[in-house]
């Protein structure tokens, strides 16, 4: 009998959901240890940069003007894949002409899901050098994800390498100017055949390349959120911190349903204890800057507990407020803040800004949002459409990435 099914005041039922949660745990502990052998097998090949093969296209593709860029619409004219069997481990890597995948009805991607994903970024700085920002943060993550979902992992400064060799392959697609880009989508997914549920025997991990051009190419403009709590993105013991493919559909329909009641996207709300704790916005890290009740200024944004994804851009957002804010008399905090603390400092005049960050965007500032029929004001002042700190975060990290500022995150390739 499930405990769930069991009187919440029994005793038995009390030690019979403990003895289940012990098991369950053991098993996990099992299964990943054996993942986690399997993987350190010396018979298990390892990747290899140096035995990279590159095929280079016969029909290159035009460029397509800046002004014409549309985030993931078009692709460079190569792709960079490699395979990997329980039984050998990851095979050479290939460099490729962009092309189709062909893949059996019965491959278990489609049916159980087992994909995930990074998105990266390439730039181009004033003397044409290829750069890539904090790569090993977003091979790290891959990691993260493919593990939990018993898929292969992997060496990251091989992957670095690859992914490095790969943007030189397809440089010219780089714009030059500031605010343009290469976005990078390194992919990895279960390729066995069966419809049995269990750990997929071989995996494809690949990578696509678009050419992008500035989320904003007018400027900031400042968005409106609504506040849900009617759908959960994630949850702690969940799977929300992991970049997923499979998290992200759930999440269309409550966007569109913000969407048809005149918000630009929605805030993710995680109900427990009574409270409504700020997560995400979208399929952004959110930030808010505030001055405390006694009058100092926090720059606060949601823990890695398990209701929001470890966001690269959050991670830079906090690494530069804790260097460049704090000695101005910042407090930086990662803590869980709730909705009514968010209205009850825009009611008291306290509230400074908000905004969201993320790879696409940097930062996306927030002029309001819709919360229990109301409309919480974000801090912005009448005609402006970002706040200072999004401003600044903006402009050190697009400064770093573009190499004006040099940085151990900006990696030459």
């Amino acid at each position: 009998m499930l405990p769930s099914l069991l009187p919440r005041s029994s005793a038995a039922a009390r030690t019979s959901a403990r003895t289940l949660r012990s098991l369950n745990v053991s098993r996990q502990s099992r299964f990943y240890a054996i993942q986690a052998k399997d993987a350190s097998e010396p018979r298990l090949q390892a990747i290899d940069p140096s035995k990279l093969s590159i095929t280079k296209t016969t029909t290159p593709k035009q460029l397509m003007p800046n002004e014409e860029l549309v985030f993931g619409r078009y692709f460079t004219d190569h792709m960079l894949s490699l395979e990997w069997t329980a039984s050998d481990g990851w095979q050479e890597s290939r460099i490729t002409p962009y092309q189709n995948l062909s893949l059996d009805p019965a491959t278990c991607v489609f049916h159980y899901a087992f994909e995930c994903f990074e998105g990266m970024k390439a730039y181009k700085d004033k003397n044409g050098d290829v750069r890539l920002f904090r790569p090993d943060k977003n091979m790290a993550r891959l990691n993260r994800s493919s593990s939990r979902i018993a898929l292969p992992t992997f060496d990251s400064e091989a992957m670095i390498e690859l992914i490095g060799k790969f943007t030189k392959v397809d440089e010219r697609f780089i714009p030059s100017a500031r605010g343009y880009s290469l976005y990078l989508r390194p992919t990895m997914i279960g390729t066995q055949k069966t419809l049995g549920v269990g750990p997929p025997g071989s995996a494809l991990l690949y990578v696509i390349a678009s050419p992008v051009g500035p989320y904003y190419p007018t400027g900031f403009k400042a968005v409106s959120l609504e506040a849900t709590t009617y759908a959960v993105r994630a949850w702690p013991g969940g799977v929300g911190n992991s970049k997923l493919g499979a998290n992200y559909a759930p999440c269309i329909v409550p966007q569109m349903q913000a969407a048809a009641r005149g918000f630009h996207q929605n805030l993710w709300l995680f109900e427990a204890d009574g409270e409504e704790y700020v997560t995400e916005v979208g399929t952004m890290n959110l930030f808010a800057a505030m001055k405390t009740k006694d009058g100092k200024k926090e720059l606060v944004t949601a823990p890695l507990d398990g209701t929001i994804l470890e966001g690269v851009t959050r991670d830079s957002i906090l690494e530069l407020a804790r260097e460049r804010l704090v000695p101005e008399g910042w407090i930086v905090s990662e803590r869980k803040f709730t909705m009514k603390e968010v209205a009850d400092a825009a009611e008291e005049g306290r509230m400074l800004e908000v905004f969201g960050a993320g790879t696409a965007a940097v930062v996306s500032p927030v002029r309001n949002i819709g919360w229990r029929g109301k409309m919480v004001d974000c801090g912005l002042e009448a005609g402006s459409e970002a706040g200072p700190i999004a401003t600044r975060m903006k402009n050190w990290i697009e400064g770093i990435q573009y190499g004006e500022e040099e940085h151990p995150w900006s990696v030459k390739v």
